[in-house]
């Protein structure tokens, strides 16, 4: 089966990203095309880490092609992105996040992209990016 590119560039590529994630999930599809930029890629790197996705390479210099598993329930970008100290981050979690130790955040801060969790054993704060579970 031949990957055809048929995501739209919206203003939002990371947005953009997880919802075509989100909707290949929801239609149970093995795989889908993304727009590549580094933030996407260390996103992705981090959700493979975690298990939420198989694998994903750069198949050209414009898409990137991500093997999903069936694993995610939903996921999405968090608008505004709040800034959140590393004290802070339950009130949050309890926001985007079904259960207590039920999926992920991901935030972004001086020390590079991380989950909440990372962060508060590193004592960090930084802002809001990704939720996923």
């Amino acid at each position: 089966m031949a990957l055809k590119n048929t995501y739209k560039m919206l203003n939002d590529r990371l947005a953009n990203t997880m919802s075509i994630i989100d909707n290949a999930e929801k239609t149970a599809k093995q795989e889908c095309v993304i727009p590549p930029s580094k933030l996407i890629a260390h996103v992705l790197a981090i959700l493979k880490s975690k298990g939420y996705i198989k694998e994903f390479k750069q198949i050209d210099y414009k898409n990137i092609k991500v093997e999903l598993q069936g694993s995610i329930n939903k996921c999405g970008v968090i608008k505004p992105q709040f800034s959140v100290k590393f004290d802070a981050f339950e009130k949050f979690e309890k926001r985007y996040l079904p259960a207590k130790g039920f999926g992920i955040l991901l935030i972004t801060t001086s020390k590079g992209i991380m989950t909440t969790t990372e962060a508060q054993e590193k004592n960090i704060g930084g802002r809001l990016l990704v939720y996923c579970y």
